[in-house]
């Protein structure tokens, strides 16, 4: 901290005396604060051990896993359930299907029973979304171009 001299006068009324006076700078002692350890904050959430921490992230990387899978093989299944539906209905109730199955998976990850923290919890959902999204996306689109390539209206020809 910078240390201020102190001014040793008397306060004057009238403005010109104060110019003529001589001022007495003496240095004013400082009181050195002490040095305090810093204060651990209380954490906001309860401490995890190692053994909930793997648990969790077990259960985690099985809801993962499991909608990986279920998006290949729901992606795969959607060409041969929607084949007999032409048109713009095969693709949005393939879509429905997708948005089916997937809710299906939220419901299956309430019933594992995780023990995530309050900033955690929509993991739950939010887990593997966008793996499921496009990868069920793309199995649909490629097993419908195989399964339908000697088409002749399909524009594919051999």
């Amino acid at each position: 901290m910078a240390k201020f001299k102190k001014k040793k006068s008397e306060p004057t009324v009238d403005p010109i005396d104060s110019k003529n006076e001589p001022v007495e700078d003496l240095p004013v002692d400082v009181p050195r604060k002490e040095k305090s350890e810093p204060m651990p904050e209380a954490p906001s959430e309860p401490s995890v051990s190692v053994a909930e921490k793997s648990e969790k992230d077990r259960k985690l990387n099985q809801l993962f896993w499991l909608r990986v899978a279920l998006a290949i093989i729901a992606g795969i299944s959607a060409t041969f359930i929607f084949e007999g539906i032409e048109g713009e209905e095969r693709r949005w109730a393939s879509i429905g299907f997708m948005i089916g199955i997937f809710f299906a998976t939220v419901i299956v990850a309430k019933s594992m029973k995780m023990q995530l923290p309050s900033a955690d919890r929509k993991k739950v959902v939010t887990q593997a979304i966008g793996s499921y999204v496009f990868l069920y996306l793309f199995s649909w689109i490629v097993s419908y171009t195989l399964t339908h390539l000697g088409d002749v209206g399909s524009g594919v020809n051999l």
